[in-house]
């Protein structure tokens, strides 16, 4: 028998915990090369009733159920790529294509349907995932429902699941998966030597810019990534030098390159060596596909070119060189695809990764939800003041590697109830947006308030507004400067000046000399002003302020209106309100 690693068996036991106390959707999060396969056997071994095996293509439905069949367990397949339709077995691996057509008999007697990378499953619309899981429930309205991914998280989409087991909420919005029931960094797998380590090598040569792309903030088209790869056609060829001279210096054995598109794969299979390389697009045919595949796992050839085909459902251990030249829509899926390189293979000391794309993802960073507000920004942690939770937030650093700014809005920790799953969040807001009317924090980018619903300007209707108004100023600061000053009457008072790149300037000025004032001043100013929101500094005077001015950050844009002969500021917007 079999003896499964320590995660593998956590991933297991978690599961089985979790449908014991609720039939809410699941999903477990695994990284390409963890070994889902034996994770999915496991679980099909000690279930009391039929289980399905559901996967979006034939090479993971072969995989999963030779993995399954290699323990000396029997287990049926039902797909159609595979020319086999067995129906009576305990467990039954398929395809989701061929399920969807099968009979209504099929879908009875199932207690546990497995979806291998589940991050497929939508809710939108009739699919054929939701249409066999209707069937399913049909049949048994109690069934449990697992879902196994390494890549939790989809451009456009967002978060594939509502609750991390870690008691963290990822999305409010209606998911199909509930809970995450467990999940394993990368990192791990590397650290403990269940996978080889990738070294990003630095790029001698050029890289294409993508940035347009990455700035939507949106799944883009194939027209939209040609369009933008043909003004950037003379780089492809000294890409493709480099790839070849440093595969040819450092004796590498696999070389896997994805691409944007079609064209431009075909592109890249013109500059390397003629015998060396193949290529597989998505119409590729099955049977020439199942030998193009057969024939680099056999090192036949060097090169294989693909475009978005093999980022799942592939095995070849002695990949030792990931090139990418294609944008990548998250962390996620950048992470599965080196995933593809990091198996391990005799005399493989490591892979290789060549990102061509200047986007500039880390192979270990966690996946952050947010828009990144500057190139600078890198994903950092910061603990929440009310209930100790590390959210991962962008944010900047200093010289030393401290964090000395974050842009995190709202603490995503909580506590789910060990028997119900309900899930109570923390609810602190780092940032926000006070409500005139009741007092209420809001979130930055709401327009109604959530208690009163009084309607809320947001940021970019109040920069149209004041582009607008004759009397009024919008200010973009380039630096500031904060000093003390002193009436005529010698009392002392803050003035904080906002200049521009042309040297023109707003001012604000504020007293700190009484405990309302302080009070005032916390409001009006520092709540919004702090790089680290969660850290309070003591403040009984303006000196307290100006000596700790690195801890202050600089509005977005200031506006002023105009009161008499002078300008008074009456808004500040902050990045990330835009």
């Amino acid at each position: 028998m079999y003896k499964l690693r320590d995660y593998q068996q956590k991933a297991v036991d978690s599961s089985i915990s979790y449908f014991k106390k609720s039939r809410t959707p699941g999903v477990i999060v695994l990284p390409t090369g963890a070994g889902k396969s034996i994770v999915i056997a496991e679980l099909a071994r000690l279930a009391r009733g039929r289980v399905l095996v559901v996967a979006h293509v034939k090479e993971l439905v072969e995989q999963n159920h030779s993995k399954y069949s290699s323990f000396g367990l029997e287990a049926g397949i039902y797909s159609a790529g595979l020319n086999k339709k067995q129906t009576s077995e305990k467990v039954i691996f398929g395809s989701i294509q061929s399920i969807y057509n099968a009979r209504d008999e099929f879908f009875k007697d199932f207690s546990l349907l497995i979806i291998d990378e589940c991050h497929r499953v939508s809710l939108e619309g009739d699919t054929q995932y939701s249409e066999v899981i209707k069937k399913l429930k049909k049949n048994n309205e109690n069934i449990c429902i697992l879902g196994l991914t390494a890549t939790p998280y989809r451009l456009g989409q967002g978060w594939i699941y509502n609750y991390s087991y870690i008691g963290e909420c990822k999305t409010k919005e209606n998911r199909f998966f509930t809970n995450c029931i467990y999940e394993l960094p990368l990192k791990h797998l590397i650290q403990n030597k269940y996978l080889t380590p990738p070294v990003k090598v630095d790029i001698p040569v050029t890289c294409y810019d993508f940035s347009e792309l990455s700035e939507k903030g949106r799944v883009y088209t194939t027209k939209e990534v040609n369009d933008l790869l043909k003004k950037q056609k003379r780089l492809t060829p000294l890409i493709i030098k480099n790839i070849i001279d440093i595969t040819d210096k450092y004796d590498r054995q696999g070389v896997m390159i994805f691409s944007s598109t079609v064209e431009h794969a075909k592109e890249i299979l013109s500059y390397l060596p003629e015998g060396e390389a193949q290529i597989i697009l998505g119409d590729t045919d099955g049977t020439q596909r199942d030998e193009i595949i057969e024939q680099f796992k056999k090192r036949k050839f060097k090169y294989l070119v693909n475009v978005s085909v093999l980022t799942t459902g592939f095995d070849a251990p002695h990949v030792d060189v990931i090139a990418i030249l294609r944008p990548t829509e998250s962390v996620s899926l950048y992470q599965q695809i080196i995933g593809r390189g990091l198996r391990l293979c005799e005399n493989k000391k490591d892979c290789f990764v060549l990102d061509y794309t200047g986007v500039g993802h880390d192979i270990y960073s966690p996946e952050i939800n947010d828009k990144k507000p500057s190139e600078e920004s890198v994903p950092v942690q910061i603990e929440c003041p009310k209930c100790g939770f590390f959210n991962h937030f962008w944010g900047r650093l200093d010289e030393f590697g401290e964090i000395k700014e974050h842009f995190g809005r709202k603490c995503r920790g909580g506590v789910q109830d060990p028997n119900t799953y309900e899930f109570e969040p923390c609810g602190f807001r780092f940032r926000f947006k006070l409500c005139p009317g009741c007092g209420c924090e809001n979130d930055i980018t709401a327009r109604d308030c959530e208690r009163c619903q009084q309607v809320l300007i947001d940021a970019d209707a109040k920069l149209k507004q004041a582009k607008l108004s004759k009397n009024a100023h919008v200010l973009k600061p380039d630096t500031v400067q904060v000093q003390e000053n002193f009436d005529k009457n010698g009392n002392s008072y803050l003035e904080v000046k906002y200049y521009d790149y042309d040297a023109n300037y707003l001012s604000e000025v504020h007293y700190i000399n009484n405990t309302t004032s302080v009070k005032k001043f916390h409001i009006n100013f520092l709540r919004s002003h702090l790089k680290r929101p969660e850290l309070s500094i003591k403040v009984s005077s303006v000196k307290d302020i100006v000596s700790q001015q690195n801890k202050l950050r600089m509005p977005a844009f200031v506006i002023g209106r105009k009161q008499g002969k002078f300008w008074r500021i009456t808004e500040k917007i902050f990045v990330e309100e835009l």
